[in-house]
């Protein structure tokens, strides 16, 4: 029995020393790497959030420019398509039809262009500027969702460093978390 305990103290002894290169001090290193991974984490997911409703609020603007030209064009046709017909009736060319005529081309050419108001031609062009945003803040979302994963990633390696006693893995995880951090710092300007 003296000899199991004797091994038993051995063994300790050993585990003592050979955790020389990860004392107490260490894991509390460690323990506040990963703080600052999650708080950087935090971070980042507040960045993912605000470019996915900056994605969908102008995907909406978006889908509500395209639905108001679409209904303009439609009207501007009705508009086109009453002319059309004026102009064919037996009396076309009398004063009363001329000026139905005139103001149903006035009509189609309004809601076609319309400066300074809600033209088809101005529905496009607000809408090509809000696809152009809309798709920043969708390419904006994605490379947050890469730092979010990586440092998720770098948490988890800070947390098996602590666990394993494996040094090079808190090494690893603070080195993903700092090119993570910084590109999320990119990102985020």
């Amino acid at each position: 029995m003296s000899e199991s305990i004797e091994h038993a103290r051995e063994g300790i002894e050993h585990a003592h020393h050979g955790a020389g290169i990860h004392t107490d001090t260490t894991a509390r290193r460690i323990a506040v790497l990963i703080a600052v991974l999650a708080a950087a984490l935090a971070l980042a997911e507040m960045g993912e959030k605000g470019a996915q409703n900056a994605y969908l609020t102008h995907h909406i603007a978006l889908s509500d420019d395209w639905a108001f030209y679409q209904a303009k064009n439609a009207r501007a046709t009705v508009w086109a398509v009453q002319a059309g017909i004026l102009a064919n009736l037996p009396n076309g060319t009398d004063a009363g039809p001329q000026a139905e005529i005139m103001r149903a081309k006035e009509n189609e050419a309004r809601l076609r262009d319309e400066p300074g108001a809600d033209g088809m031609k101005q529905l496009a062009e607000r809408a090509t500027v809000q696809r152009a945003e809309r798709d920043e803040a969708f390419h904006r979302y994605h490379q947050f969702e890469l730092v979010v994963g990586a440092l998720q990633i770098a948490i988890v390696l800070a947390s098996v460093a602590v666990v394993t006693r494996i040094l090079w893995l808190a090494v690893g995880a603070g080195a993903i978390g700092a090119i993570a951090a910084g590109f999320g710092l990119l990102i985020g300007l």
